[in-house]
């Protein structure tokens, strides 16, 4: 079988999600691919490609794995109910001080939840605030905790540092897929600052937004008492103990940076463990495959050249 470039493309698009057994619909499949092609040229290569994919109530996904159709639809309807509750506090985490966008990540963004009642979020904090703000998230989760509900502000960065330091399928899937809630002028900085994505998804775009709220200007009255002196010293004490913290506890280091401008605390290395599973599943696709010289150029990707 000829594998050339779109079909490698797919091939790897599918593989990446299937490690999170969620097999994808022709726009979402087109969304996530790592070059540019039209909708329609997908559509038809998709059909050489029998042997390595299946395709059943408009789902494609890798030959013989037909089971992640009825996960992703059991998932979906779980995470729907969790929906509304996670919008909801991301409305009350963006009306918090200093904190300047609230989005949605992870697997709910998606809906492909599998946690009971865990919301992750990324946050956009002011300039100098990261740790205070952090510190407003937490006491909100305290009480949404009597609820059954946990908040997970697994990344706040500064306005400052809106630029990702990595560039990789991971981080370019993550900035893609989450959803925005609240500070639209903040999430406008953030994907202006991180062009580099569509060197890795070309055809994704902005994420489907349908309804982002406005940060009340309330909030400058809401900082005032910490926006001096009195909160450059609350700041620093904060991040100096929670960092001396972290760096006692298991993953401190691999994918956790804790600094005055970025608190991002993946101490589950869930990057490490997305590109193990990929490797793996591209590995098992290069060994079916009759294919071993394809004579062109294969697309970016996470772990680096396409063996198929």
């Amino acid at each position: 079988m000829f594998i050339g470039m779109l079909e490698r493309a797919i091939l790897e698009t599918l593989a990446y999600s299937d490690v999170f057994e969620y097999p994808l619909r022709l726009n979402e499949l087109h969304r996530y691919l790592p070059m540019r092609a039209e909708t329609e040229r997908v559509s038809r290569v998709l059909d050489s490609l029998g042997e390595l994919l299946g395709e059943q109530d408009g789902f494609y996904f890798l030959a013989g794995r037909e089971k992640i159709i009825e996960i992703r639809k059991q998932r979906e309807v779980h995470s729907r109910s969790l929906m509304l509750h996670a919008l909801k506090y991301g409305r009350i985490l963006g009306a918090l001080p200093f904190i300047r966008m609230v989005a949605l990540t992870g697997s709910l963004a998606v809906l492909n939840s599998t946690k009971k009642a865990d919301f992750d979020y990324m946050l956009v904090a002011a300039p100098n605030r990261v740790w205070t703000a952090r510190a407003f998230a937490l006491l909100l989760n305290r009480f949404t905790r009597l609820f059954g509900h946990t908040l997970c502000p697994n990344l706040i960065v500064s306005e400052n540092a809106l630029a990702w330091s990595t560039h990789d399928l991971y981080s370019a899937r993550e900035l893609c897929q989450m959803i925005p809630i609240m500070g639209m002028d903040a999430y406008y900085k953030l994907i202006n600052a991180n062009e580099w994505t569509k060197d890795f998804l070309p055809n994704a775009g902005l994420a489907k937004i349908s309804e982002v709220f406005k940060t009340s200007e309330i909030w400058k009255l809401r900082e005032l008492p910490l926006r001096g002196k009195l909160g450059n010293i609350i700041e620093r004490w904060e991040m100096n103990r929670k960092i001396t913290r972290f760096a006692k506890q298991a993953g401190f280091g691999e994918e956790t940076v804790f600094n005055a401008d970025i608190c991002q605390g993946n101490f589950n290395h869930h990057k490490k463990w997305i590109q193990e599973m990929l490797e793996r599943k591209l590995t098992a696709l290069a060994a079916i495959s009759s294919s071993e010289s394809v004579g062109e150029q294969s697309p970016r990707t996470a772990i680096g050249a396409y063996r198929l």
